[in-house]
């Protein structure tokens, strides 16, 4: 889905908006997972950078959606939380001219194209410091159908994150949604940077 889809999506309320942040990254931040500075990849309305900054973490958000910043900078005035919202290509993640500790992802990696991830990889790379997290999470291909985005292999992520990366865990978890009670399957990933090097690779 290109971004005119989802400015589309974002003028209604997509799936993935619940009003509150995902629970897993919920449950993250509870397990010391998570440290400042953080990145939020793909941040949607906000609501898990916003909930992180209400912990006192140092967080910005970006996405690529104008419509979905604009609402995660009103959320973020209404609760008076010193949260950065930024409309950002991920794949540019250099060009913040900053760095972090950790960088959360709910939702956002299984929406890149094969020959986009390398390049994301390599961008997110260029923001994480060395023994930095990428906190992932993706829809599984144990989630039945095919509506929602494509499903992403624990095998896929393990070929994205082969060289300059440590694979800490990956293990099973769930997406929440506004769908009523359904969960839907996903993989969550901790992921540490061990080799900035891959940067400057080809």
């Amino acid at each position: 889905m290109g971004t005119r889809t989802f400015e589309e999506m974002y003028k209604g309320v997509p799936p993935w908006e619940i009003d509150g942040p995902q629970s897993e990254i919920v449950h993250l931040a509870e397990q010391g997972e998570i440290r400042s500075a953080v990145l939020d990849v793909g941040c949607g309305t906000g609501e898990n950078t916003l909930y992180l900054a209400e912990l006192g973490f140092e967080v910005v958000g970006i996405d690529i959606v104008p419509t979905a910043v604009e609402k995660a900078l009103n959320r973020g005035k209404e609760r008076s939380l010193a949260a950065t919202f930024l409309v950002w290509d991920a794949l540019k993640l250099q060009e913040l001219g900053r760095r972090f500790n950790t960088v959360i992802d709910s939702g956002f990696f299984h929406v890149l194209p094969d020959k986009k991830r390398p390049l994301f990889v390599k961008s997110l790379a260029s923001v994480l410091d060395l023994g930095g997290t990428y906190l992932m999470m993706c829809f599984s291909e144990h989630e039945p159908g095919s509506w929602g985005p494509r499903r992403v292999t624990q095998a896929e992520i393990r070929e994205s994150f082969r060289q300059g990366w440590h694979i800490n865990t990956i293990r099973e978890a769930k997406f929440d949604t506004n769908l009523g009670s359904r969960k839907c399957n996903a993989w969550l990933s901790s992921i540490t940077l061990i080799d900035t090097g891959i940067v400057k690779g080809p």
